[in-house]
């Protein structure tokens, strides 16, 4: 997953950074890491294990740590 397509998903999801963060368990610094272009000196390739976690979350699945929304 590149870094833009794992920032879409995230937004696809309606999170942020520090509610993904808090999901993965990562600082909303790493997750915004991941997110950025790959030709910037600051970025990161953006973890396997977060890539995989955010295709779960995007076929439905959600840990108890999702964030909840309120109803209104």
């Amino acid at each position: 997953m590149s870094p833009e397509e794992f920032k879409e998903a995230r937004r696809a999801l309606g999170l942020t950074q520090s509610e993904l963060g808090a999901v993965l368990d990562t600082a909303p610094q790493t997750i915004r890491k991941w997110e950025m272009s790959d030709v910037r000196s600051t970025a990161r390739g953006v973890n396997p294990v977060a890539a995989r976690a955010m295709r779960w979350f995007l076929g439905g699945f959600r840990p108890p740590e999702w964030p909840r929304r309120p109803v209104g």
